[in-house]
């Protein structure tokens, strides 16, 4: 979920300037903040460290959040942002009503908790830098999780919607007829993330030399520097095979940017340029406007893989082809449709209609129904 998704929550009752403690008064309503050195930054420490762009704009998303809470502002206003803001002087009574706020936002469970867990982080970062005591840190991180469940986000995507976004692709000719390059790509980076399951800054970020041909692998570097193998089926690799033969050998990224001639864009310095991950979204977007299909996200392609997945293998197979640290995390990720739900349920055995006494005469039996 991005802040331009965000609709404004609820108005927030602004925190007393009386609940800070006199030196903290750069968290009370219309203020800015004391100034605070960026290499001495909680907000920018904690970020800095998460492990992937992704996490880190989630997880400023929520510590802004949390900062128009304090100050009073609309949540959607990206003017107040938490840096340079004095997180150290949170105490236990202040986190305890930020909780109290986030209670109150129209969010789902998880989503309550990742601004919890933003919380916790930055005010972890205060004190590892010496600006918050242990035992105040220890207070004022000990907030319960919010209870509750939801069905995973995201659609399942179908077979059909993936074969036509690619038909797609196989449309898009130069005007001699030939496959253009971007089809040939595209077309490639569809069955891929259909088929492996990754995420946007994965799929990016692979080089020429992660594709081991002959063993038909992908070695990717997910969240965290972890590094996992992922055997790509043949549907995906006959889409790799017929780019790469437009593509070429040498090194680079597997997936490049193209000109609009066709040919694969150069740095300054002649190395093929990177893809960011904003492109493979703008990829599908395009295909599936062409495809005249309802909108597909690259994260769709991620769970329709993992929701395929969990039937034809165990929950921790699937969790470590998916680049999951637990189990439960994959799971969560299943959006398989209420049909396939229905039709298990369907196969399951039909009792036999029969009394346990039969010598029981029948006119003495109970009055049931078949």
């Amino acid at each position: 979920m991005t802040e331009s998704d965000m609709a404004p929550g609820p108005d927030v009752r602004p925190l007393p300037a009386a609940a800070f403690p006199a030196s903290a008064a750069g968290l009370t309503p219309g203020a800015t903040g004391a100034a605070i050195a960026p290499a001495r930054d909680p907000y920018l420490l904690y970020l800095g460290r998460l492990g992937s762009a992704d996490s880190r704009r989630a997880m400023q998303i929520c510590l802004d959040h949390i900062t128009r809470m304090l100050t009073g502002d609309r949540l959607d206003d990206a003017t107040v942002t938490g840096q340079a803001q004095p997180w150290h002087h949170l105490r236990y009574e202040h986190t305890a009503w930020i909780r109290e706020q986030i209670d109150q936002m129209d969010w789902s469970p998880a989503y309550r908790n990742k601004h919890l867990a933003a919380l916790r982080g930055v005010l972890k970062e205060a004190w590892k830098l010496g600006l918050l005591s242990t035992d105040d840190h220890q207070r004022a991180v000990a907030l319960a999780p919010f209870a509750g469940h939801r069905e995973p986000t995201g659609e399942h995507v179908p077979d059909t919607v993936i074969g036509a976004l690619i038909a797609a692709c196989d449309a898009d000719r130069s005007p001699a007829g030939a496959l253009a390059s971007a089809g040939l790509r595209d077309a490639a980076i569809i069955a891929v993330l259909d088929a492996c399951g990754l995420r946007r800054a994965e799929l990016v970020a692979l080089q020429y030399a992660d594709y081991d041909r002959a063993r038909r692998m992908l070695t990717v570097i997910g969240k965290g520097d972890k590094q996992r193998r992922i055997p790509v089926n043949s549907f995906a690799a006959r889409r790799l095979e017929a780019w790469l033969a437009r593509r070429g050998t040498h090194r680079g990224p597997l997936f490049p940017r193209l000109t609009r001639g066709g040919t694969v864009r150069t740095r300054p310095d002649g190395r093929p340029w990177q893809m960011n991950p904003q492109a493979v979204r703008d990829i599908l977007a395009k295909r599936t406007e062409q495809a005249a299909t309802t909108p597909v996200r690259p994260h769709d392609l991620r769970r329709t893989f993992i929701s395929n997945l969990l039937p034809q293998a165990d929950a921790i197979m699937t969790a470590r082809l998916a680049g999951h640290a637990s189990p439960s995390t994959t799971l969560g990720y299943d959006v398989r449709p209420d049909e396939e739900a229905r039709d298990a349920v369907e196969r399951l055995r039909v009792p036999v209609i029969a009394p346990l006494l039969p010598d029981i005469p029948v006119d003495q039996r109970p009055d049931v129904a078949p």
